[in-house]
């Protein structure tokens, strides 16, 4: 699954906003339908909140897959526990997992304790040669990095992320406790967004996938809501202390990592690109560590939640309250320190890139200027993408036509007719000479 983002088309009108939300201009609307960019979606899930229509979703796994396993394990994002309304712990979601079909329960909280823990430990085990350290556990900002920042790879911290590591950890301890070799256990993440269902297919950060597959928040909200209110008294399953739950909102991380460290928490992926633009310049040298969450106010925020990401947040800090700040020792619980390590280098990926040749690549760069001071620059979508550069570009590496644009139109139509005002919107119709102005 290279992304997990796709549009169904029978609900699609065309309307453009999924288009104008994307942030890295991955969506163009041509013949009345919207249409990805494949080669640069980095399912951030923007236009799975924006779309009005609700024409666009994050496909995840169907819980029909536990039947693939003889015994399955659930990795539940610490993000779920803000969901529901008057909990009294996360024991309770556990256990209503446990009823739900799943053999086991692993917190993926507690391999974010772990990586706290390890992170306070030995600091310079994992961390980037480069300041400030950016965190690694967004796939929807690793992806953006890989694509409009390269220059920033280096400053990526080289460990996985708290789910990767989470599904290793239950992998093992499943194979210890039932003795069934590795690949008759399924383990299943239980994601907020839908990068994540992208990374748990084809991480960017190892060779393969230690995930068997991830199911959504929002698809088993419901499905959960019956077996926890049966459970009477629930068993203590929790793993996790404050420290591995506040990493399901901005700043969680950060805020986990060596006291005294100077670090910079940013949610929401126009900040985030703006972030990374101002550390690129060289503008943010008095920061230790940077952490970006694609989604507003962390994973809380993500696509395929049910509870607005602030009650969510607010639920989450009352849970914390009642628990020890951490149950996890890296040193005595993680027997193998290397396998936090990223095991595949971040790579360049060059989407935007116009040609391999850089003479043809520079010839349609001046062609795409050219055209772009001709157009209108009003960014008013009639032509399909979301700017007039994007259009130039689309033209220029033949996914559009000038024709798409109605202004390229109207100047064709008025060389022919000496006016082609006519059938346009009155907004973008020019005022005749002998109509007065409107004051107000």
């Amino acid at each position: 699954m290279e992304h997990s983002v796709s549009i169904e088309y029978a609900r699609c009108r065309g309307c453009t906003t999924c288009m104008k939300s994307c942030p890295t201009q991955a969506i163009r609307v041509r013949r009345g339908k919207a249409a990805i960019l494949q080669e640069r979606c980095v399912d951030c899930g923007e236009c799975i909140r924006s779309c009005p229509h609700k024409a666009i979703k994050a496909v995840s796994d169907s819980l029909c897959r536990l039947k693939d396993f003889k015994y399955t394990v659930a990795l539940p994002d610490p993000a779920l526990y803000g969901q529901f309304q008057h909990l009294d712990g996360t024991a309770r979601v556990l256990e209503g997992l446990l009823r739900l079909g799943f053999d086991a329960v692993f917190e993926t909280a507690k391999a974010s304790e772990l990586l706290s823990d390890q992170a306070r430990k030995h600091p310079r085990d994992t961390a980037s040669s480069a300041r400030p350290v950016i965190s690694s556990a967004c796939p929807a900002v690793l992806r953006l990095i890989r694509m409009r920042f390269p220059q920033l790879l280096d400053h990526i911290t080289a460990t996985i992320t708290p789910v990767e590591l989470a599904a290793i950890l239950a992998r093992q301890k499943a194979v210890q406790d039932t003795g069934f070799p590795p690949e008759d256990i399924g383990v299943f993440a239980i994601v907020p967004c839908s990068a994540q269902v992208t990374a748990a297919h084809t991480p960017d950060d190892l060779q393969q996938p230690v995930l068997d597959g991830a199911f959504s928040i929002r698809e088993l909200y419901v499905k959960l809501l019956t077996p926890m209110q049966q459970i009477e008294t629930p068993l203590p399953l929790s793993t996790a202390g404050r420290g591995g739950v506040r990493w399901a909102f901005c700043g969680g991380e950060a805020s986990a990592r060596a006291p005294g460290e100077r670090f910079l928490a940013v949610d929401g992926m126009d900040s985030v690109i703006r972030i990374l633009g101002a550390i690129e310049d060289d503008r943010v040298p008095d920061v230790d560590f940077v952490e970006l969450c694609a989604c507003t106010q962390g994973c809380v925020g993500g696509c395929l939640t049910v509870e607005d990401p602030f009650v969510s947040t607010m639920r989450l800090r009352h849970l914390m309250r009642e628990m020890p700040d951490s149950r996890s020792d890296f040193d005595a619980e993680v027997s193998d320190p290397s396998i936090i390590q990223a095991d595949k280098e971040l790579e360049f990926a060059p989407v935007f890139l116009l040609d391999k040749d850089r003479t043809v690549a520079m010839e349609k760069m001046a062609a795409i200027h050219e055209l772009e001071r001709k157009l209108p620059g009003l960014l008013c979508g009639s032509c399909g993408a979301p700017s007039c550069h994007a259009f130039a570009e689309d033209v220029v590496l033949g996914r559009a036509e000038c024709s798409d644009c109605i202004f390229q139109v109207r100047a064709r139509m008025r060389e022919m007719t000496g006016d082609g005002d006519e059938y346009l919107p009155t907004p973008f119709r020019k005022r005749r000479k002998e109509e007065p102005a409107e004051h107000t």
